[in-house]
């Protein structure tokens, strides 16, 4: 069994929290921008929002960072390392709040912000097989199938060419479903992201500045010792959320074979088997079998409500 070396970089995520808030250290935060986005990124200011400030929920496994690029862009950069459902839901609500906090009163729709959300995720969101995702808007005729494009009266007033530079873009980074060797700069960008190293020989934009700045031996003892605490947080929430994740599981199964069982044999044993699946997590459809025969059910009548091979049941 091969062992991990010790670590020798911060997290991103603390570097959020506090490196990448100075000046000193824009050029890391352009190069990663850079790389994903796909232009040259230049960042004139962090600006606060009621989520980067730190409080009692520094705990929190949420990190955020609001950007403003000398396009007067908004970036908003998220990074979140416990699964949530209806995360992309709150993905719209943050643009859209960031949308609406820099609008002034009566100024026109036109000069609505452009907001770009960036979302760092180290949980499984949705089906797919890419580790990173790009999301933006476009019309598209119903019968013609063409795609609407701005006017030039259009294009001078919004400054922009095409109607998806006028909304919000999105980009999901799927840490855990990066698993191939670096072929790009920005898969460098990635690989510094889930194995919290960088190599020598990488050359993404910002990246050696980034191994620099983010080495544990450059940190003064005071910031050393703040980052062993959040680091602790972050690992007693995470054992907090498995174990109610765990024994939800446990309790749920448990639930689901005894409601699954007791009201199949009053009220019809093939509904009484539906909702003790529904309601279980994970429930074996042998266990379940089993237990009819053991309730005197013949086993060929256990096998086919069960869907299993009456084989198996055999002593």
């Amino acid at each position: 069994m091969t062992t991990r070396s010790p670590r020798k970089l911060i997290t991103f995520d603390w570097a959020m929290k506090r490196l990448l808030r100075s000046k000193a250290n824009f050029e890391i935060l352009e190069g990663f921008l850079s790389e994903l986005l796909g232009e040259d990124i230049r960042i004139l200011d962090i600006l606060e929002s009621a989520s980067n400030k730190e409080s009692k929920r520094d705990k929190s496994n949420r990190v955020d960072l609001k950007v403003k690029n000398s396009k007067d862009e908004l970036i908003i950069i998220e990074l979140q390392f416990e699964r949530q459902l209806d995360y992309l839901k709150r993905m719209l609500y943050g643009t859209s709040r960031v949308i609406t906090e820099h609008q002034k009163e009566s100024e026109a729709y036109a000069t609505l912000v452009k907001v770009i959300s960036v979302n760092i995720l180290y949980f499984e969101l949705g089906h797919g097989t890419d580790y990173i995702y790009h999301g933006t808007t476009t019309f598209t005729g119903i019968h013609d199938h063409d795609k609407l494009e701005l006017d030039t009266r259009q294009q001078k007033l919004y400054g922009k060419i095409q109607i998806n530079n006028i909304f919000p873009e999105y980009y999901l980074i799927r840490i855990n479903k990066f698993n191939r060797l670096t072929t790009t700069s920005l898969d460098e960008w990635i690989y510094f992201l889930k194995h919290e190293e960088i190599k020598d020989e990488f050359k993404a934009k910002g990246i050696q500045k980034a191994k620099k700045s983010f080495s544990l031996l450059s940190l003064p003892d005071k910031e050393l010792l703040a980052y062993a605490r959040y680091q602790d947080n972050l690992r007693y929430e995470a054992s907090m959320v498995e174990s109610s994740y765990g024994l939800g599981r446990i309790e749920g199964r448990e639930e689901g074979i005894e409601i699954g069982i007791d009201i199949g044999i009053e009220k019809g044993i093939e509904k009484g088997i539906g909702i003790g699946i529904e309601k279980g997590i994970d429930i074996g459809k042998l266990d379940i079998a089993k237990r009819l025969v053991d309730r005197g059910m013949s086993i060929e009548e256990a096998a086919a409500i069960s869907g299993i091979d009456a084989a198996l049941l055999s002593p």
